[in-house]
């Protein structure tokens, strides 16, 4: 596999990272009292946690370029000082205590078993694998979206950056809009990431390395796309429901 096919294989990835439930949340068709599993679900399953595998990836990395990149991310992620100065999970604890959800909850959360093994792979990936694999599937896989792709050649959709006021959040469920902080961060610093995530992989992941970092991305979506799937049920949503007009 030379270089060109690596990156192709990392985007092909990251094209089917994206599952029928979105559509649900866009629409508002998530009932509001079920609103408490998806966002302690992701809170349990990566957003608590993220800035650990950033550190795993980084003490693991004989690359300075690499680590200087991993650390800076990682600075960001648990100081918020490069964007809103907040960590970025406590910014993501806004979205339940704007909609009046409990945040003791988020304190002590049952993982769904998709969610639990969706975990414990990035745990594996983070931990067992070496460098590559944890940055990659940390700062490609976890961080990034389908609209990677755009980011790297400048084809397919680009990553929508619609005004806050309209915000699913906002539309449908009437979160305050002074509770988007961790969108603000994002739209502040996510562009230098999904740069930086890219030249790491592929301007120092040796050539020895792309079949099993291409290997853990597809197990990543795998376990990710079962993930979803189980919230989406634990939401109550079918797919008919989004296939629906709107």
């Amino acid at each position: 596999m030379d270089r060109r096919s690596f990156r192709e294989a990392l985007l092909s990835v990251m094209d089917r990272k994206h599952h029928w439930s979105w559509r649900a949340f866009e629409r508002g068709l998530v009932p509001r009292d079920k609103l408490h599993v998806h966002f302690e679900q992701e809170y349990a399953t990566y957003v608590r946690d993220f800035p650990i595998f950033l550190g795993r990836s980084y003490v693991q990395c004989p690359e300075p370029v690499v680590r200087r990149a991993l650390a800076e991310n990682l600075y960001e992620e648990e100081t918020g000082k490069l964007s809103l100065g907040r960590p970025h999970a406590e910014l993501f604890l806004l979205f339940p205590e704007g909609l009046g959800m409990d945040r003791a909850a988020f304190d002590h959360v049952r993982l769904l078993p998709e969610a639990a093994r969706y975990r414990a792979f990035l745990d594996e990936a983070t931990l067992e694998r070496g460098w590559e694999v944890a940055t990659a599937v940390t700062t490609i896989f976890v961080e990034g979206t389908r609209h990677d792709r755009h980011d790297v050649e400048g084809v397919g959709p680009a990553r929508p950056t619609p005004p806050l006021i309209e915000h699913p959040l906002v539309r449908h469920y009437g979160l305050p809009v002074d509770k988007l902080e961790l969108t603000r961060a994002h739209r502040m610093v996510e562009s230098d990431h999904r740069a930086a995530a890219w030249r790491m992989v592929l301007g120092h992941v040796a050539p020895g390395a792309y079949a099993d970092v291409v290997e853990a991305m597809e197990q990543a979506l795998d376990r990710w796309l079962d993930y979803r799937e189980a919230v989406a049920a634990a939401c109550g949503l079918t797919p008919a429901q989004v296939e629906s007009p709107a």
